[in-house]
């Protein structure tokens, strides 16, 4: 067998408009400015108000085509410009195969000038999604085959994350009709809890009864003494989990509150790779890590899932804006990984942007149904180039 090389690495930009902004309606003091960046009050952090994202096409030499994806919720040029003008070059030639050591060769590039993650990591990543597509496509494989999973693993478990109404009534409404479609367990985020962190959840177990798991976002907002504060009130509606409880870089507060809680302490979507994780996990009794596949690539995605294991961690996987195609990524790993109890599911993205993508990647029922064919299973169709954004 001849071995398949890259020819090309292209990168594009994507904008989906979306009629109500990322986590629900825009909040008190809450704008959209001249770029379609808004800044949520509860997090202090910038969203767009339309479904933007990089997505990488990798053409080899045998003529495989494989697709990548990775954030573009903020300056998403500037991921374009490190993949066009620094990474493509140093990865046309390559194997296809060697995407691992592709992923080093390119980390290790930055190193130095303090570039380990951030939209570097971004840009990685889309590239290494990419190139795993090729190589599991130009074998016949589905990625999580040739990751070294069982082909015969189909579906995931899901949970509902995110309850993007104005009201806590029309949050409770539509939580109750996800449990309704089978779904199993429900996350919400703090910043866009309006009545409160503590009664959102007293009004979501209420409502969906001790059978459902509940779980929240804190959105990195608390100092550790904060944290631990809010979860003790949290503690009697028993959430399966308390995620991002302080700052990233509060590592400090991060062991103490996960030796601390009285309820498990989930982190991880900001992770790049798994020295950023390892960091973390060698200080903190972390239950459950949650590797963002449009921020890892499949390559460090993996490496962490494997990393959590080794701590006694579960991996639950983040998923976030996106046109579906490192979602499709995420499933796959996930399913070569084994051990996900759920992963998670943004319905007013994934449902909304299906649409763009060709594929059996579906989720009802409190499941994800995996992609079958090649690959990752999921081809960008002709609509979604309707979307492109000069980068």
């Amino acid at each position: 067998m001849s071995v398949v090389t890259v020819d090309a690495i292209d990168s594009m930009i994507v904008s989906i408009p979306r009629e109500v902004p990322y986590l629900g309606p825009l909040g008190p003091g809450e704008t959209i400015n001249a770029k379609g960046y808004f800044v949520r009050r509860g997090n202090r952090t910038v969203y767009p108000s339309s479904d933007m994202s990089v997505i990488v096409k990798a053409t080899a030499s045998d003529g495989t085509i494989g697709w990548g994806e990775t954030y573009g919720i903020a300056a998403p040029q500037a991921v374009t410009a490190l993949i066009d003008d620094l990474l493509a070059p140093f990865v046309i030639g390559r194997a296809a195969r060697d995407v691992a050591a592709i992923w080093q060769d390119l980390y290790d590039l930055q190193r130095v000038r303090g570039a380990s993650a951030g939209y570097y990591g971004d840009a990685l990543a889309a590239i290494d999604i990419a190139l795993h597509d090729v190589a599991a496509r130009s074998e016949g494989v589905s990625l999580r085959e040739w990751l070294g999973g069982a082909g015969d693993v189909n579906r995931l478990p899901a949970y509902v994350s995110g309850l993007p109404k104005a009201t806590l009534r029309e949050r409770i409404d539509l939580a109750r009709g996800f449990v309704a479609r089978g779904f199993r367990a429900v996350k919400y985020a703090a910043p866009v809890a309006w009545d409160g962190v503590v009664e959102e959840m007293r009004a979501l177990r209420s409502a969906l009864g001790e059978d459902v798991d509940l779980m929240v976002d804190l959105h990195w907002r608390h100092s550790a003494s904060e944290a631990l504060a809010l979860i003790a009130q949290l503690a009697p509606f028993h959430p399966r989990f308390v995620e991002a409880p302080c700052a990233p870089e509060d590592i400090t507060g991060l062991s103490t509150v996960a030796a601390s809680s009285p309820v498990a302490i989930a982190v991880g979507e900001e992770w790049h790779n798994v020295f950023e994780a390892r960091w973390r996990l060698e200080r903190a009794p972390i239950a459950v890590v949650q590797p963002e596949m449009a921020h890892t690539g499949v390559t460090q995605f993996c490496a962490i899932g494997r990393a959590a294991a080794q701590h006694g961690a579960v991996t639950v996987p983040h998923a976030t804006i996106g046109a579906g195609i490192f979602l499709a990524a995420s499933l796959q790993a996930s399913a070569a990984l084994g051990g996900v109890p759920y992963h998670e599911y943004q319905p007013s993205i994934f449902d909304a942007n299906l649409r763009h993508v060709e594929t059996t990647m579906r989720c009802a029922g409190g499941y994800y149904d995996l992609p079958d064919g090649p690959g990752l299973g999921v081809t960008p169709r002709a609509s979604l180039w309707r979307f492109l954004r000069a980068s």
